[in-house]
């Protein structure tokens, strides 16, 4: 099956329409493929977040379509309520102050 770029543009902005918390990742929550997204899903978890999740790896063609959407060079990219959050270091300060807890709380 062939993907255009289109249609991995819609996949994405379905997948942050249809998920209040959204984490596009390396691997998949059970099994994160990086440091990076195995910090970050252990934050959400912790938080008790519920949320969609997307392996970027598949395609290249996800992570740059991504981040020209978000402007965000890195991954994971957290996404609530339709608007990027940040990273790993960001998610991981938010979920040290509480703050995480408080956006997926408002978001659920």
């Amino acid at each position: 099956m062939i993907v255009s770029e289109q249609q991995i543009e819609h996949e994405i902005l379905d997948a942050i329409a249809q998920n209040r918390v959204m984490l596009f990742m390396k691997g998949t929550p059970d099994m994160p493929r990086c440091g990076f997204s195995a910090q970050t899903v252990a934050c959400l978890r912790d938080a008790g977040a519920e949320f969609g999740a997307m392996d970027i790896l598949p395609d290249p063609r996800i992570r740059q379509t991504l981040s020209a959407h978000s402007g965000w060079p890195t991954i994971p990219q957290l996404f609530i309520d339709g608007q990027l959050v940040g990273g790993c270091d960001i998610v991981t300060e938010l979920h040290e102050s509480g703050q995480l807890r408080e956006l997926v709380k408002a978001a659920a």
